[in-house]
């Protein structure tokens, strides 16, 4: 499980980066994509963190 999340964190991380700095997106469609790729980092974070466990 934590390596999917990785690699979800990672592939959110790129995709944020790639809307707000390469893509031409405009308007509604930006807000969007910029919401998308944060629910998936934000969700992705959190489940990292819940499945962490103390040692």
């Amino acid at each position: 499980m934590k390596p999917v999340l990785w690699l979800l964190l990672l592939i959110s991380t790129v995709a944020a980066v790639y809307v707000s700095t390469f893509a031409h997106y405009t308007g509604t469609t930006r807000v969007l994509a910029g919401v998308g790729t944060g629910v998936a980092f934000a969700g992705s974070a959190l489940g990292l963190w819940l499945t962490s466990g103390k040692k």
